[in-house]
């Protein structure tokens, strides 16, 4: 089974906010088991065999070229070609996740596509590890566990609910930067529990300010997130220094992107941020030119009578 019983929307806080901080160089596994292109297929076979893997990734020198899985052994031996070299029937349009990315894109990635692992690059383009959904599972059952004693020793000694009035926080963010990537809304979402802010609204908050910091991250040539806190509001501003947006009509329609083909073999660029930003918040506003774009939105953080209920 590839999917991983983990919704990234739904899920509890603890878990979402575990799933944002982990990496996933945090979860991967670091002994690669690797062969050549030269290496026979009959030769991988035995490996996989050995190993009690369903894949295996080719390499020349450090470099990802080609992966060999279960079903092109199962070929290979169906068609009496099980001597011949992987370079002749290697898989060779791989789909790779990046170290720094989040843990939650590798969620995605294996509730997305079907297979059972896949290969991890660094930004050197180099293959470290391997992941696997038992490999993120496992981590995110200690580091749970790990949590649950840190609530707990908090329970004991439970601190009054800070105020939050005038408060502004503003967090730099760099193009490609996906080693930070969601730090900014990490950072957020720990200023509204230590107000007191009902889960509900926490949540709009964590996904518009997530959306827009990856939004900088993917699409920009980077910038800035400001949160402002009043008692009532939260303000979140995000402005950076181009490209700019060419059909900002466009841009908010979920599905429209002008994403890159390497931005989107990384599993960004679907085109469901602003969208997403723009469905959970209050008040929206977006101004775009070639120096740059700016989005404002504002999220009430007094629940509705309706919310309460």
């Amino acid at each position: 089974m590839s999917e991983i019983p983990i919704n990234t929307e739904t899920s509890s806080s603890v878990i979402l906010e575990l799933i944002l901080r982990l990496k996933v160089k945090d979860v991967m596994s670091t002994n690669v088991i690797t062969a050549t292109k030269e290496t026979s297929l009959r030769k991988i076979q035995q490996i996989m065999r050995e190993e009690r893997i369903t894949g295996l990734p080719i390499v020349m020198g450090k470099r990802l070229v080609g992966l060999v899985s279960m079903d092109d052994i199962i070929k290979a031996l169906d068609l009496g070609y099980i001597e011949e070299p992987a370079q002749n029937h290697m898989s060779q349009d791989l789909i790779v996740l990046d170290e720094e990315m989040p843990v939650s894109f590798a969620i995605n990635y294996f509730s997305r596509y079907r297979y059972h692992r896949f290969p991890v690059l660094n930004k050197y383009k180099h293959l470290v590890g391997m992941v696997t959904n038992r490999d993120i599972t496992t981590v995110l059952l200690v580091e749970i566990n790990k949590e649950v004693e840190r609530l707990e020793k908090l329970a004991k000694v439970r601190p009054h609910a800070t105020e939050m009035s005038g408060e502004v926080h503003t967090y730099p963010i760099l193009k490609n930067d996906f080693e930070n990537a969601g730090s900014a809304s990490t950072q957020i979402k720990k200023r509204l529990k230590e107000a007191k802010i009902p889960n509900a609204i926490i949540r709009r908050a964590a996904i518009a300010s997530y959306e827009l910091e990856m939004n900088m991250v993917v699409h920009s040539d980077g910038g800035t997130l400001k949160a402002e806190y009043t008692p009532t509001t939260l303000t979140l501003t995000a402005q950076d220094t181009g490209p700019g947006i060419s059909d900002i009509d466009g841009a908010l329609t979920p599905g429209w992107s002008t994403a890159s083909e390497w931005i989107r073999s990384l599993g960004f660029g679907a085109g469901m941020g602003l969208p997403n930003v723009k469905n959970v918040v209050d008040t929206f506003f977006i101004e775009s030119d070639v120096r740059g774009t700016t989005v404002s939105c504002t999220i009430n953080l007094i629940p509705k009578e309706e919310d309460q209920a």
